[in-house]
């Protein structure tokens, strides 16, 4: 351990990804003096362009929104204190259904065995104590977050590593808030959280007992939301953007998550992912 210091990898589908979920670790970890590192999987171009340009729509450019979005995303770190951000440079595969799903190049259409090993030589390099990524489903269906599920699994295994593994999720008494916070604020939660329409909002997050990890991040809401600002060119799919700071750390300055692997025996629920590594 006195060889180097503590570190937290966070694998991430797009640019703001690492805002939304896990923004308030990464801002309270940094601050810590833990090392920080995050991984984003996509180049975010199937975001929207400038002017809230819809992907498919005449002028949407991918390769311009990619470049957009990076800006952003280097953005979105300095206010977060990431440490180190590492770019795969996939491109963004849309939500599932998509016809960029199974385009050349895009992530969903990448061999999971070649993405792992990409990553796996970042966890080497790096040698995360704790690492971060979505579940299975990738949260709520979406193709490039199954994904990165997938790769971080599977690199994982091509390292022999074992560092803590969590998966973001929500817990389920915070839904019905979420549903009604977004109606006041002119958003439908339903579509918002399951854009395609094919699953119940009853399946996105976990209920509270099964949730392991509960980290108070309320005094870094401010940076969370600056660092969600900085994708200003997404604002528009950003509900979180339209409550201001205030209203914002109150509903979303607790992160919560799922302890998938762990060899510290620190008890459960913890309130600090880094519980029995310090």
């Amino acid at each position: 351990m006195a060889d180097r210091p503590l570190t937290l990898m966070a694998v991430h589908a797009h640019p703001d990804d690492e805002a939304t979920g896990t923004g308030g670790v990464l801002g309270r970890y940094a601050a810590e003096g833990i090392r920080t590192v995050l991984v984003t999987c996509t180049d975010g171009g199937c975001g929207d362009g400038p002017g809230g340009i819809k992907p498919g729509d005449p002028g949407h450019d991918p390769a311009a929104v990619a470049a957009m979005r990076r800006k952003e995303l280097e953005a979105s770190c300095e206010v977060l204190g990431v440490s180190h951000l590492e770019l795969l440079g996939y491109a963004d595969s849309g939500m599932m259904g998509w016809s960029a799903n199974d385009l050349p190049g895009s992530f969903w259409s990448t061999p999971v065995d070649e993405a792992a090993a990409r990553l796996a030589e970042l966890m080497l390099r790096y040698q995360p104590d704790v690492v971060v990524t979505y579940d299975e489903n990738g949260f709520y269906g979406h193709p490039d977050h199954i994904q990165a599920n997938r790769i971080t699994t599977a690199a994982l295994a091509l390292t022999g590593l074992a560092p803590k593994v969590y998966w973001t999720t929500a817990p389920r008494s915070k839904m019905e808030e979420f549903g009604r916070v977004m109606r006041e604020f002119g958003a439908d939660w339903e579509e918002e959280a399951d854009p395609s329409g094919d699953g119940p909002l009853a399946d996105i997050g976990l209920p509270d007992e099964e949730i392991t990890t509960w980290v108070d991040t309320t005094a870094f809401g401010s940076q969370k939301f600056d660092a969600l600002l900085a994708h200003a060119s997404q604002s528009e799919n950003i509900f979180f953007l339209k409550m201001g700071k205030e209203r914002f750390t109150q509903l979303m300055g607790v992160e919560t998550f799922v302890r998938v692997h762990d060899t510290t025996g620190a008890a459960l629920p913890e309130n600090d992912l880094f519980a029995g590594l310090r």
